[in-house]
C-alpha cells in the first residue's frame, strides 16, 4: 500500500502554525506527517526552527490517525544518541504505531553553532551515525547499557519507558554506503526527490536491498520513503514562484557544505533563485504531476512525503488533497 504523506517544513513555520497544519492535513487525507529537525534554518528572513520532538508530541496530542515521524534527526552532534533514543521512545509509547525516527548524518548550520566544533568530513559523519545506531537500538532493547565507542559512552545507562519492540528507525542517506547501512539496519529508507532517476534506480534502492540481502532481511519489509517536491497550483506563475523561497536546495553542495549561518545561506541562496525550480515538480496539471509522481513509485519507493515550498501551506494542501492525492490511491 502506498503511504502518501505531509513534509512538515519546521524550517519555514512556526510550532503553532506548523501543527495548525498537521491537523489539517489528517483531515484531508494525508497519512503521515514528517517533519524537519533543524537549529538553524535555511534563512534568516522569515527562518523558523521549533524542536521537533516537542511539536511532535502536540501534533500527536491533537490528532488520532496520522503517522508521524522525523526527517531528520541527527543524533550525533548537538544530541546525545541517548537523548534522541529516549525522546523517541517517549513518542511511541504515547502514539503506539504511529511514530518512527529518521535519522541522518548532519548538516553542519543545524549542528557547529551549537557544539562551536570544527565540521567532520563525510568519513567520520557516517561513522558516528553508524555508532549512535548500535547504541540506540541497545537502549531499546537492553537495560543498564554500558557503552564505550569512538564517539559516544555511557555507563549503566537504561531508559525507563520504551516499547517493547523498540522503535521504528529509518535511516535517511543520498549516496550508495549509507543506503547499503539502511539495508542491513533500519525498518525504512529516507531520501529526497528531484536529483535523476540514476540516483534512485540505479544506486539508491540497489544498495538498499544488497544491504538487506547481505543482512539477510527482506528487503521489502523496508519502507522506501522519498520526499517528494512538488509545487502545484492553478495558477502557473504562482506555482513557480513558491519554488524560489528554496532556492538554497538548488545549490551545488559544495557552494553549502560548511555554511552555518543562515545569512550567509540566504545571500548564497539569492544567486540560485531562478534554478529553485529544478528540484521541483512544478506544474498546473494534475496529469502531469502523477505521471512523474509514478515514476518514484514504479522505482520501488513506497511512502511519499509531500513538500509544498510556498508560504499558503494550506492552499496547497488542499488543492493536492483535492486534485492529487484520489488519483495517486
Amino acid at each position: 500500500m502506498l503511504t502518501l504523506g505531509w513534509k512538515a517544513s519546521a524550517e519555514q513555520f512556526g510550532p503553532r502554525d506548523l501543527l495548525r497544519y498537521g491537523v489539517l492535513a489528517e483531515e484531508l487525507g494525508f497519512m503521515s506527517a514528517v517533519v524537519s529537525d533543524h537549529f538553524h534554518p535555511w534563512r534568516d528572513t522569515g527562518g523558523h526552527a521549533p524542536f521537533s520532538f516537542a511539536w511532535l508530541g502536540a501534533l500527536g496530542a491533537s490528532t488520532s490517525r496520522i503517522r508521524m515521524g522525523t526527517s531528520v534527526v541527527t543524533p550525533t552532534f548537538r544530541y546525545h544518541p541517548a537523548i534522541v533514543a529516549q525522546a523517541s521512545a517517549t513518542l511511541a509509547l504515547l502514539f503506539p504505531g504511529r511514530f518512527f525516527l529518521g535519522v541522518g548524518s548532519g548538516e553542519s548550520m543545524n549542528e557547529t553553532p551549537v557544539t562551536a566544533a570544527e565540521w567532520p568530513e563525510p568519513g567520520e559523519r557516517v561513522r558516528r551515525l553508524r555508532e549512535a545506531v548500535r547504541l540506540m537500538k541497545r537502549l531499546w532493547s537492553e537495560d543498564y547499557v554500558t557503552f564505550d565507542g569512538r564517539y559516544f559512552k555511557t555507563r549503566e545507562a537504561k531508559i525507563f519507558d520504551k516499547p517493547a519492540d523498540g522503535v521504528p528507525l529509518y535511516i535517511a542517506g543520498a549516496g550508495p554506503q549509507v543506503a547499503e547501512f539502511a539495508g542491513k539496519e533500519s525498518d525504512g529508507f529516507i531520501c529526497t526527490s528531484g536529483k535523476g532517476a540514476e540516483l534512485y534506480r540505479d544506486t539508491l534502492l540497489p544498495a538498499l536491498a544488497k544491504g538487506a540481502s547481505d543482512a539477510g532481511r527482506d528487503a521489502a519489509a523496508i519502507e522506501r520513503t522519498i520526499e517528494m517536491k512538488v509545487s502545484y497550483d492553478t495558477d502557473g506563475e504562482r506555482a513557480m514562484a513558491d519554488t524560489k523561497e528554496w532556492s538554497a536546495l538548488a545549490l551545488p553542495a559544495e557552494d553549502k557544505a560548511g555554511v552555518e549561518d543562515p545569512r550567509e545561506m540566504e545571500r548564497r541562496a539569492h544567486a540560485a533563485e531562478s534554478k529553485a525550480h529544478t528540484r521541483f515538480i512544478v506544474s498546473t496539471d494534475p496529469d502531469e504531476h502523477v505521471a512523474r509522481i509514478r515514476e518514484y513509485v514504479a522505482w520501488g519507493f513506497t511512502h511519499l512525503v509531500f513538500h509544498f515550498p510556498g508560504q499558503d501551506q494550506e492552499r496547497a494542501m488542499r488543492l493536492y488533497a483535492r486534485d492529487i492525492l484520489p488519483r495517486l490511491r
